[in-house]
C-alpha cells in the first residue's frame, strides 16, 4: 500500500505545510468494490423482495474515474462568502464540525474582519455541492489554513464594501470604516448597511493579497465567544447524521464476515427473503438487507445463512510483533527517513556504523524497544449514512471528516461523475481521525439504489469496534547515548508501522538516524488523533528520561540542556513552573515530565501519580502547557487541550484492541476500557499565547505528552521503566 504522502492526488494547496506537506492520513480504501458497467441485475418481485447480483472485478479493484484534480483555492470572494440584501453573512467551507467547535471559531475569524458579531455569521459546512473543495478536517489544519482563508475573503469583502460606499457617498475611502455590519462615514456619521451595498449579489471580486488584521489588533478573535449552536446541543434539538430522516426512508444492514479476510462462498437467503418487507441485496462480496425498521433489518441479516472461506493466516496478537517487522507484501514498501529539525548546527543523518561507534564511545547509553497496540477511535456516534437517489444522482448525508474524499469514493464505487454525487455532512458526533472513509455512505448508496427508496445505514457499536480502522500498532527501536556531561552524542529511532509523524527528534544531537518502516499490518489501520506523534513521542521521551537517570541528571535539566528549540523550551519551563517541579511531590507520589511538538504546536506535560497496593496506577494531576501561536478562542483551545489529555489517558492506561484468529475480542464498551469520569485527575492547563506568531491548530498535539509523562512518573516512583502501552505494573 503506497502511503498518501507518496500517491494522494487530492492534496489541496490550502492544506499544505511548508515542511510536512502530506503526512496526515494512513488508511485503506473502501472494502466494497462495485462495477456498475459489468453489473447484471436479477430482481425478483414477491413479498417486496429485490435481489441484485453483481460480478466483481477480476482485480478486486475499480479504476478511478478521470476528473480534474483540485487546483488552487477559489480566488474570488463569492466562493467563500455571501452577504444577503438583509445583511446576513454566510460563509462556505469544506471543513466539518465533529465536536471541536470550529463553527464558532471560523465565525469569529470572519466577524473579526467584517466587524460584525460572530452570531451574525452563519456557516455552510461540508456540502460538496455548495462549498469549495477541501481535503478534509484533520491534521490541525482548520485554524492555520481555513480560518486564514476565510479571514482573507472577509477582509477583501470589507475593502470592496468600503469602495462601494465611497462611490455612493462621494467621499474618500480613507474616511470610511466598517462597523457593526455597515460602512460608516466618520465625519458625517452617514451609514450604509452591508446589505444595501451588496443588494444580495455575488461578490465576484478577487481576494488578492487581502490585508488581515494582526493578532495584536484582534477585537473578536482572541476572545471566548459562546458556542454557535450551544442551545441546540444542550436541549437535544441538534440533529446528527444518525438523526437524519427522509420521506419513505427504510433501514439497511450489512452482512459482515466472521473474521478478517474471510470471503463469502455461498449464501442461503430464503429465510430473510421470507420476512415481510425485507429486500436482500447482493453485489459481489457485498450482501445487505433493507427493511422498514432497523430492528427488522438486523433480524434479517441474522437470518442469512452464509458459508465463508477462511484465509490461510488469521491475525492474532501473539504474532503481532513479528508481523510488524515484516515488510508489506504488496507495493509501496520501503522506509522513510527523518531529517533532524531544531537541533544544533551540523546535525545530519548518520549511518548505522557511525551510530555504533558513537554508542561504544559514550559515557551512557540506552537501547530499548517500545510497543503500542492498536486502539479504537470509539466515537460518540458510530458511522451513519442516509442515501437517496433521484434521476440517476445520489445524495448522501453522512458523518465524515472528508466530504470530498467520500464523494470520490462514491464516484469510483458507483461509476458516477462528480455532478451526480452530493455529500452533505451534518455536525457529527466526533471522529478523532476515525471517519475519513465512506464505508457507511457506500453501503447506504448501494442499498438505496437496489431498494429504490432512501436508506439509512447506522453501524452498531460492535461494527464500529470491529470494521472501522484502528490507530496503527507500532514497534519503536531506540538506541541513544550521552557523553560525561549529559549531552546527546547519538540517536537512532526506527519506527515499524505506526507512522512517521514527529519522527524527527527536536533535541540537538551530533549523529542521528530516524526512519519509519511500513509493515504488513494484520488489521485495518488509519488516522488517529495526532497520528504517530503519540507513539514516537512516547518512545523518545521515555528514552530521554532513561538517559537522564543513567547520567544522574534531573529530567527537566537534561532536556533543557539538549534543547535549542525556544518554543518547546518555553512550554517545558511553563509546565514545570506551574507543577512546582523544584519541590518534591511528597511521599508515595511520583512525578514525570515529557514534551513534544507537531503541526505547529508545542506541548509539555507534568504528571503526578501514585501506585496502589494492588499495583493500580492512579494519576493525581496532569499539568499541560501548550503553545500554538496566537490563540483565536481561549476557552475552546483549553477545551481542546483538556479533551486531548483525557483521551490520552485511555491510550496510556487502558485501551488496546484484543484480537485472536482474525476476530476482535473486545468489541464492546463493556470489554473495551476507555477513560471514565473517576479516572480524570486534576487538570491544570497553561496556555502560552504568542500573538507574534501565526495561529496553529490545537486539536492534536496536546495528546502526545500524557503517556510518557505518566510512565516517567511511575519510573521515578518505582524504578520500573515501562516500555509498552497501556502501562501496567502487574
Amino acid at each position: 500500500m503506497n502511503l498518501p504522502w507518496q500517491t494522494d492526488p487530492f492534496l489541496h494547496p490550502l492544506d499544505r505545510e511548508a515542511d510536512e506537506p502530506e503526512r496526515y492520513e494512513l488508511h485503506e480504501p473502501p472494502r466494497h468494490r462495485l462495477d456498475l458497467e459489468r453489473r447484471t441485475f436479477l430482481q425478483l418481485f414477491g413479498s417486496g423482495i429485490a435481489i441484485a447480483l453483481v460480478a466483481a472485478p477480476a482485480s478486486g479493484r475499480s479504476e478511478q474515474l478521470a476528473g480534474p484534480a483540485p487546483q488552487d483555492p477559489p480566488a474570488t470572494i463569492d466562493a467563500w462568502l455571501h452577504i444577503g440584501a438583509d445583511g446576513a453573512v454566510t460563509a462556505l467551507t469544506g471543513k466539518v464540525e465533529v465536536g471541536q467547535d470550529i463553527r464558532t471559531s471560523l465565525a469569529q475569524a470572519i466577524a473579526e474582519e467584517l466587524t460584525v458579531p460572530p452570531v451574525a455569521v452563519q456557516l455552510v459546512m461540508g456540502d460538496t455541492d455548495r462549498v469549495p473543495y477541501d481535503r478534509g478536517t484533520f491534521g490541525s489544519r482548520t485554524t492555520p489554513t481555513m480560518a486564514l482563508q476565510l479571514r482573507r475573503a472577509a477582509a477583501a469583502a470589507r475593502a470592496w464594501l468600503v469602495e462601494l460606499a465611497a462611490e455612493q457617498l462621494a467621499v474618500p475611502a480613507g474616511e470610511l470604516r466598517a462597523e457593526a455590519g455597515a460602512i460608516v462615514h466618520a465625519a458625517s456619521q452617514r451609514t450604509l448597511p452591508f446589505g444595501n451595498l451588496t443588494a444580495g449579489k455575488a461578490m465576484t471580486r478577487g481576494i488578492g493579497a487581502a490585508d488581515v488584521r494582526a493578532a495584536a489588533e484582534w477585537k473578536v478573535c482572541g476572545t471566548s465567544a459562546p458556542r454557535a449552536i450551544g442551545k441546540a446541543l444542550v436541549t437535544g434539538a441538534h440533529r446528527f447524521p444518525s438523526d437524519i430522516l427522509r420521506p419513505g426512508m427504510q433501514h439497511g444492514c450489512v452482512l459482515r464476515p466472521p473474521a478478517f479476510g474471510a470471503e463469502l462462498e455461498a449464501l442461503d437467503d430464503q429465510a430473510a427473503r421470507a420476512m415481510p418487507g425485507v429486500r436482500v441485496v447482493r453485489d459481489g462480496t457485498f450482501t445487505g438487507v433493507v427493511a422498514p425498521t432497523a430492528h427488522l433489518a438486523r433480524q434479517a441479516v441474522q437470518a442469512l445463512v452464509p458459508r465463508w472461506k477462511q484465509p490461510a493466516e488469521l491475525a492474532s496478537e501473539s504474532t503481532l510483533a513479528e508481523r510488524l517487522r515484516r515488510p508489506p507484501a504488496r507495493g509501496g514498501g520501503g522506509e522513510r527517513g527523518g531529517e533532524g529539525r531544531g537541533g544544533r548546527g551540523g546535525d545530519r543523518t548518520a549511518d548505522r556504523a557511525e551510530i555504533d561507534r558513537a554508542l561504544a564511545a559514550s559515557a551512557h547509553q540506552v537501547t530499548a524497544t517500545f510497543a503500542i497496540p492498536y486502539i479504537a477511535h470509539a466515537p460518540l456516534e458510530p458511522r451513519a449514512a442516509v442515501a437517496e437517489w433521484q434521476d440517476g444522482a445520489v445524495t448522501v448525508w453522512t458523518g465524515t471528516q472528508r466530504p470530498f474524499g467520500v464523494r470520490e469514493e462514491l464516484m469510483r464505487a458507483l461509476r458516477l461523475p462528480a455532478e451526480k454525487v452530493r455529500v452533505q455532512v451534518p455536525d457529527t458526533g466526533s471522529g478523532y481521525g476515525g471517519k475519513h472513509t465512506g464505508d457507511a455512505a457506500i453501503e447506504a448508496a448501494v442499498l438505496a439504489k437496489a431498494a429504490q427508496v432512501p436508506v439509512a445505514v447506522l453501524w452498531s457499536r460492535e461494527e464500529e469496534f470491529t470494521w472501522a480502522y484502528f490507530r496503527p500498532a507500532g514497534l519503536v527501536d531506540v538506541r541513544a547515548s550521552v557523553d560525561k556531561d549529559g549531552m546527546l552524542t547519538a540517536w537512532e529511532l526506527q519506527n515499524f508501522n505506526s507512522g512517521g509523524a514527529s519522527l524527527a527528534s527536536p533535541y540537538a544531537v551530533a549523529l542521528r538516524r530516524e526512519q519509519f518502516h511500513q509493515a504488513d499490518s494484520p488489521l485495518r489501520q488509519g488516522s488517529y488523533r495526532a497520528l504517530a506523534t503519540t507513539c514516537n513521542t512516547f518512545a523518545r521521551e521515555c528514552t530521554m528520561d532513561d538517559l537522564a537517570a543513567a547520567a544522574g541528571l534531573d529530567p527537566l535539566k537534561f532536556r533543557r540542556q539538549n534543547l535549542q528549540n525556544a518554543r518547546l523550551g518555553a512550554v517545558l519551563d511553563a509546565a514545570a513552573e506551574r507543577a512546582g517541579w523544584a519541590t518534591p511531590p511528597g511521599a508515595g507520589v511520583g512525578r514525570g515530565i515529557a514534551c513534544g511538538t507537531d503541526k505547529g504546536g508545542y506541548v509539555a506535560t507534568v504528571a503526578d501519580v501514585r501506585v496502589a497496593a494492588d499495583q493500580k496506577i492512579e494519576v493525581l494531576r496532569l499539568v499541560t502547557a501548550f503553545e500554538c501561536g496566537a490563540i483565536v478562542h481561549p476557552d475552546n483551545t483549553k477545551n481542546q487541550v483538556e479533551g486531548a489529555v483525557v483521551q490520552a489517558l485511555g491510550g496510556a492506561l487502558f485501551e488496546a484492541v484484543r484480537f485472536e484468529q482474525g476476530r476482535i475480542q473486545n468489541a464492546r464498551f463493556s470489554s473495551y476500557r476507555v477513560p471514565r469520569c473517576a479516572d480524570v485527575p486534576e487538570l491544570v492547563t497553561v496556555l502560552v499565547n504568542r500573538v507574534d506568531l501565526p495561529s496553529a491548530g490545537a486539536g492534536e498535539t496536546p495528546i502526545a505528552g500524557v503517556a510518557p509523562a505518566i510512565r516517567n512518573a511511575i519510573a521515578s516512583l518505582t524504578g520500573k521503566r515501562l516500555r509498552e502501552l497501556p502501562l501496567r505494573l502487574a
